[in-house]
């Protein structure tokens, strides 16, 4: 258990995509990883798109990002809730300025976008939201996972397994 002194703000809020929100959290836990799934409310039920529910551990008020090591956003129609949340934009920016890791994927760059962080970044998405990732400054590929310094980023589900790892390596040699 290579990870077992990190700590990871997983975003939740309704509508993430399932396999997105769930199978890095598992991941992660398998390594080690202490993950809090962090929303709007503390210990709230939030659904997925295909009816998988998570429960917060925390609100966004009730926690600090330096107290955490990365930060993951989980993709579905959740990031277009998520980023009009100061509370999230402001974890971004600090984890962004920290240098810490920051997963992303499918939709989730929206929140990213929004904090204003991918100025000058390699990035891929979902190819839906390529031309808000370029609009935002970004340089986007159609690869499954692209790793720009502490933003580790990926399409959708299918890209899962390389997108984890990386961002297990990451964290590791942070």
């Amino acid at each position: 258990m290579r990870l077992i002194d990190k700590k990871v703000i997983a975003l939740v809020e309704d509508d993430f995509e399932d396999l997105e929100l769930w199978y890095p959290i598992l991941r992660l836990q398998e390594e080690g990883v202490t993950v809090h799934l962090v929303g709007k409310e503390a210990n709230k039920q939030y659904i997925g798109k295909y009816g998988v529910p998570a429960q917060s551990d925390y609100a966004f008020q009730d926690i600090k990002s330096e107290d955490y090591d990365a930060i993951l956003v989980p993709g579905g129609w959740a990031p277009d809730k998520l980023r009009r949340y100061p509370e999230v934009l402001q974890f971004v920016k600090e984890m962004d300025a920290a240098k810490k890791p920051i997963g992303q994927i499918c939709h989730a760059g929206w929140v990213l976008i929004s904090a204003n962080i991918l100025k000058g970044k390699k990035v891929t998405s979902t190819p839906g939201i390529k031309d808000d990732m370029t609009n935002a400054g970004a340089t986007w590929y159609d690869e499954p996972v692209i790793v720009d310094g502490h933003i580790i980023s990926s399409r959708r589900p299918p890209d899962l397994p390389p997108y984890v790892k990386e961002f297990a390596d990451l964290l590791a040699a942070n």
